[in-house]
């Protein structure tokens, strides 16, 4: 079906839902390199026009993937709650739009309405809203997930500890653990991306983490983020798993490229829950996604790569994960330029995670040959802060010397924690009060009785 507006006097033609949807979006460079962006300012003032007066019930019908040809078409089909999805079935998508921006409009509201949110209705709306209106409308949302840590609840800002290492040498994994344990870093996950996939390897580093997990009495929980192959086998190996970890992106055919499908998903989310080892909540996967992983697998269907990225989280969505992470800036800048580029994408894969209810952090990130540079970081997490982003990164110096990119460090997290007046998670600020660590105000101490907590905590770690 074809889409048209008139503007100025020209007649603009989008020739299917995709492509209104492509021309619609805030211009980034993957979508121009896949010859999808607008031509021009006008035309996508003109799409934005037309989009605005499309009926949300059209997002049901005139599908940007086939339904016979992928697997997370039908799964956004086949899932979608028409009953959830009633209150806003009469709206457009400017109309949706100005219904999320409302007072009336609650968190709860959000909540319930999120089982009959599409991620193009997601996508489309994002494409209509200002960078504010993507933080008004995500702040209203809190989506609560639980394993040993509570994650999401109002005032409160969690952080992975990534404490990445280029061989993967327990004494340097340990060292950074450390660092930011003693910085406040760690309630969302203590998370190592390994630099191979050896399952000895991988298993040694959930040992040295779940060891120091014990011995501390830490309320966290950790993850090596390999294949979910490689999880598979470690679970039989009897390796002390807590969370599944895996990329995933937004059609059947990327996801193939990632080596997965939703079967073998939900094979590794079934056998991580009967490990038993989540005493708070249900909440055993994590996912990471990221804007253009669709596009550098050659499976994009002609869809922009922001409406690909929301049906990622439409993959997410069944497993009922503990975290969600948009890597946002990692890729490169073949597919998000420069730092506006990367702060934009930021915030509308946020909202879009949130609008379908995923309790989503982000790697506020970029690599060294994007043209950003760590004072668009720290604008883009303060940003997310305000919005109420479940969790964020942190990484020793912001340097990951294994992924080598630039992401957030413990000092960052501390920062946007202290000017927002947030706070760990409550089981894990718990735990940094008895350490000894917190000052009276909740801040991570500076005194010297905080210095003796460190002390020991050293030389506890030390005896080890």
């Amino acid at each position: 079906m074809a889409y048209v507006c008139d503007l100025g006097g020209t007649r603009h033609s989008f020739a299917d839902l995709k492509a209104l949807l492509a021309a619609a979006a805030p211009f980034r460079s993957g979508d121009q390199l896949a010859g999808l962006a607008a031509a021009s300012a006008e035309q996508r003032v003109a799409a934005r026009y037309a989009l605005a007066d499309l009926p949300l019930k059209a997002l049901l019908e005139d599908l940007v993937v086939p339904y016979e040809a992928d697997e997370v078409t039908r799964l956004i089909v086949d899932s979608h709650d028409a009953q959830a999805f009633a209150p806003i079935a009469h709206l457009t998508v400017g109309g949706f739009r100005d219904w999320l921006l409302s007072n009336d409009t609650t968190g709860e509201r959000l909540a319930a309405l999120a089982p009959g949110v599409t991620p193009e209705m997601a996508a489309a709306v994002s494409k209509l809203m200002r960078n504010q209106d993507l933080i008004a409308v995500a702040r209203k949302i809190r989506v609560v997930s639980a394993f040993r840590a509570t994650l999401g609840l109002p005032g409160r800002l969690a952080v992975r500890l990534q404490p990445n290492h280029a061989t993967d040498d327990p004494r340097g994994v340990a060292a950074s653990i450390l660092d930011g344990l003693l910085m406040g870093c760690g309630d969302a996950v203590i998370g190592i991306n390994p630099a191979t996939d050896n399952i000895e390897t991988a298993r040694t580093l959930l040992e040295l983490i779940d060891d120091l997990r014990q011995r501390l009495e830490i309320p966290t929980q950790s993850c090596v983020l390999t294949h979910v192959t490689n999880t598979l086998e470690l679970i039989a190996l009897g390796a002390p798993v807590d969370l599944t970890f895996q990329s995933i992106a937004g059609t059947e055919a990327a996801n193939r490229g990632f080596g997965v499908d939703l079967a073998l998903l939900r094979e590794a989310h079934d056998a991580t829950l009967a490990l038993g080892r989540n005493p708070l909540g249900d909440n055993v996967m994590y996912f990471e996604t990221g804007q253009g992983s669709a596009f550098s697998a050659g499976a994009h269907h002609g869809v922009d790569q922001q409406t690909l990225e929301a049906r990622a989280y439409a993959v997410a969505r069944p497993f009922r994960p503990l975290l969600v992470n948009t890597v946002v800036g990692f890729i490169g800048p073949e597919y998000l330029f420069d730092g506006k580029q990367i702060a934009r994408a930021g915030l509308e894969d946020h909202f879009c995670g949130k609008l379908l209810g995923l309790p989503m952090g982000v790697d506020v990130c970029y690599t060294n040959h994007a043209a950003a540079d760590q004072d668009d970081m720290d604008d883009l997490l303060t940003l997310l802060g305000v919005a109420g982003v479940n969790f964020v990164m942190g990484v020793p110096g912001a340097d990951d010397v294994m992924l080598n990119y630039q992401s957030t460090s413990f000092h960052d997290a501390l920062y946007v924690r202290e000017v927002l007046g947030l706070r760990s998670a409550p089981e894990f600020e718990a735990w940094l009060e008895r350490m000894g660590l917190l000052d009276a105000a909740g801040r991570i101490a500076e005194t010297p009785q905080a210095r003796l907590a460190q002390g020991r905590l050293l030389e506890h770690l030390g005896d080890g």
